[in-house]
């Protein structure tokens, strides 16, 4: 049985080798504005499972034509903070005024995972859910909100920060799941996975 990460995510990448899986990734492409566009007043829960469904979906049609035992695992994490809930930056100057909201404040990271089950080249299986955690924040100086933004880093991750990287640096502390701030929460996948039917030890490489 194969693992598929519908994920461009290195970080996602990086924790499932950690933790004993070699995915396969198949990269989604979704619009992800369009499907928020979609949805009729969401909870941030909803919202970043109903994205992490569509990103799954949208790698499934792939996967069943070239896999005929798999389960493929899609996910979207957002910072809720202030009342809003904060996507990829992109821009060094969206990732500033960020950090000037985030430094000394504290918000919750969300991370939806959905789990598709394909036999024998059909999807017979769906699991879906969020992880909540609590992210404390430092008050970097100026200088090092700067050096950071320079990196790159910031960029292109969910609240313009990362807990297993520079970012970690300017990261308090956090109440919950680590793993799900970092992109994909080992205990909620596992628990998915047995709702459709797979164990994770059967997914994970020889020793």
């Amino acid at each position: 049985m194969r693992f598929v990460l519908a994920s461009a995510s290195p970080a996602r990448l990086g924790l499932l080798r950690a933790a004993g899986i070699e995915p396969s990734v198949v990269v989604s492409g979704v619009d992800e504005d369009a499907v928020a566009a979609s949805l009729t007043d969401p909870s941030p829960a909803e919202l970043v499972s109903a994205l992490a469904l569509a990103k799954a979906e949208a790698v499934l049609a792939e996967v069943a034509s070239t896999q005929v035992d798999a389960v493929v695992v899609g996910c979207d994490s957002m910072l809720s903070i202030g009342g809003e809930m904060l996507g990829k930056p992109l821009e060094p100057e969206v990732a500033r005024k960020r950090w000037a909201q985030m430094a000394g404040d504290s918000g919750v990271l969300l991370t939806g995972h959905a789990v598709l089950r394909v036999e024998n080249g059909e999807r017979t299986g769906q699991a879906v859910g969020s992880q909540a955690t609590t992210v404390r924040f430092a008050t970097p100086a100026p200088s090092e909100v700067e050096a950071y933004i320079a990196t790159g880093e910031p960029l292109n991750v969910a609240g313009a920060f990362t807990l297993d990287g520079r970012g970690g640096w300017f990261v308090e502390g956090i109440d919950g799941d680590p793993s799900s701030v970092i992109g994909l929460s080992l205990p909620l996948t596992r628990r998915l996975l047995e709702q459709v039917g797979v164990s994770v030890v059967d997914l994970w490489s020889p020793a």
